[in-house]
C-alpha cells in the first residue's frame, strides 16, 4: 500500500534529494494521516450513535485531536520547503524540527494524560463493562494506528524526515496504548480481573519515554550536534581526493534542515604550488560539492611545506610522540620558525572533549618535555582545540 501511495501521488519519487520531492513525501504523508483519523471518527462515531454510546463517541471525537500532529506535520513541511529569501538566506528547513518538536510535546502531553488517569483509577477503580462492538472498535483502532506508523516511519526514513518519523512515534503510541486496554478489556471479560489502572500507568511510561525520545532527537540539529563518523569521512574523503590536497582538517557542518548543510573545512596545499593553481583547485572542489553532495563547502587553504628535511624530521618525531602519550591525540597546521640551535615548532594539537582544565595543561606540558627530550634545541608553541567529530 505504501509503495502503491508513493507511486501515484509522488512525482520522480525516487529523487529523495530535490526539494520538491521531499515536500511532496511530507504532504503525501499529512494527508493521509488526516483522513485515517477522520475515517476512525466517522467509525466511531457511526457505531457511537447505532449503540447509544457516549464514551464510544467521545473517542471519536479523540481521533479528530489526533489528526493534530498530520496537520502540524504538513504545514511544518510546506513551511520548511520554501526557498531562502533575504532574511533567511539558508532557508527554512529548520522549522521541520520546530514541528517535530510540537509533534514531541504532544506525545508527551498524552502520556501525563494516561499517567494522571491511571492513578486515578489504581487508587479508585471503576467498574468495566466488557462489550464485543468496544472490542471491535478497538481493534480497528489499533489496526489503523499500526499501520500509520508503520507508513510514516518508512517515509520518514526515506527522506530523513524528523517531523515525520515524531508523527510516526505518535501514532504508534496511541496504537500500543489502544492494544493494552484491549488487552485489560479482554482480560476482565474472561477472568473478571479489573487491571486497566495497571497497563494504563505502564503504558503512560512508555509513552512519555517515546515523547522524550523525539523531543531529544529532535532537539539536537538545532542545538548544535556533532559531525557524525560517517559524514566526517565522508567530506573529508572528497576534497582529498583531488589532485593538488595533502590533507584536510578543521571541519565544521552546519545543519539548516534535512538535506541542507553548510560546511567549512581547511584543506592542506604546498607552498610551494603558486598560489593561484590552488585557489582554482579549491574552488572546482567547493562547485563539486554542491553538484554532487549538495553541500555548501567553505574552504580554506593551509600552505604546507613539503621539502624542509628539517621540518619533516620533526613532524615525524611529534607523530611518534604523541602516539605514546595518547592514540588520539592529532595535530596541524605543523610549521617551524627559528633555525640553528632555536627553533620553535607551531601546532594546534587535536584532542578528545575529556582533557579540560588542569589536564590540558599537563598533557601540553608532557608533549613540549617529550619533544625537547629528544632534540633539545626545539620547543613548542600548542594551541589546543577539540575535533567536532563525534566521538561516541
Amino acid at each position: 500500500m505504501t509503495e502503491f501511495l508513493v507511486k501515484h501521488f509522488v512525482k520522480q519519487y525516487e529523487q529523495t534529494e530535490k526539494e520538491e520531492v521531499r515536500t511532496s513525501y511530507g504532504v503525501l504523508a499529512s494527508m493521509v494521516g488526516i483522513c485515517c483519523n477522520i475515517l476512525l471518527f466517522a467509525a466511531k462515531l457511526f457505531i457511537g450513535l447505532l449503540v447509544n454510546s457516549v464514551s464510544v463517541m467521545a473517542d471519536a471525537f479523540n481521533n479528530l485531536s489526533d489528526a493534530a500532529s498530520s496537520i502540524i506535520g504538513f504545514i511544518g513541511v510546506r513551511m520548511a520547503g520554501k526557498p531562502a529569501d533575504d532574511d533567511h538566506p539558508f532557508g527554512h528547513g529548520r522549522i521541520e524540527y520546530i514541528s517535530a518538536f510540537i509533534v514531541a510535546f504532544l506525545v508527551i502531553q498524552v502520556g501525563f494524560s494516561l499517567f494522571k488517569s491511571s492513578v486515578g483509577k489504581i487508587l479508585h477503580p471503576e467498574d468495566m463493562t466488557f462489550k464485543w462492538i468496544s472490542v471491535i472498535i478497538l481493534l480497528l483502532s489499533i489496526g489503523v494506528k499500526f499501520w500509520l506508523s508503520a507508513f510514516n516511519r518508512k517515509l520518514g526514513m526515506r527522506i530523513n524526515s524528523k517531523v515525520m518519523l515524531a508523527t510516526a512515534g505518535d501514532a504508534l503510541g496511541e496504537g500500543v496504548t489502544t492494544g493494552f486496554w484491549r488487552l485489560s478489556l479482554v482480560i476482565f471479560g474472561i477472568w473478571g480481573l479489573n487491571i486497566d489502572g495497571i497497563t494504563g500507568l505502564l503504558v503512560s511510561l512508555a509513552v512519555l519515554f517515546a515523547g522524550y525520545s523525539i523531543a531529544k532527537d529532535t532537539l539536537a540539529p538545532l542545538i548544535g550536534e556533532a559531525i557524525p563518523p560517517e559524514v566526517y569521512k565522508d567530506i573529508s574523503n572528497f576534497v582529498e581526493s583531488f589532485d593538488g590536497i595533502l590533507g584536510t582538517h578543521d571541519l565544521i557542518v552546519h545543519n539548516y534542515g534535512p538535506s541542507k548543510s553548510m560546511a567549512s573545512i581547511h584543506a592542506e596545499v604546498s607552498a610551494s604550488t603558486d598560489i593561484a593553481v590552488s585557489h582554482a583547485i579549491v574552488d572546482r572542489i567547493e562547485r563539486e560539492a554542491a553538484r554532487k553532495m549538495g553541500l555548501l563547502l567553505v574552504i580554506h587553504m593551509d600552505p604546507v611545506e613539503t621539502d624542509n628535511e628539517r621540518l619533516n624530521t620533526y613532524r615525524k618525531i611529534l607523530e611518534k610522540v604523541l602516539f605514546d602519550v595518547d592514540v588520539r591525540l592529532n595535530f596541524h597546521d605543523f610549521r617551524m620558525v627559528g633555525k640553528d640551535k632555536n627553533v620553535c615548532l607551531i601546532f594546534d594539537l587535536v584532542v578528545p572533549r575529556e582533557y579540560k582544565g588542569s589536564a590540558v595543561g599537563k598533557l601540553k606540558a608532557r608533549i613540549s618535555n617529550e619533544m625537547r627530550r629528544r632534540d633539545p634545541d626545539c620547543r613548542c608553541a600548542i594551541t589546543v582545540e577539540n575535533s567536532y567529530l563525534s566521538e561516541s
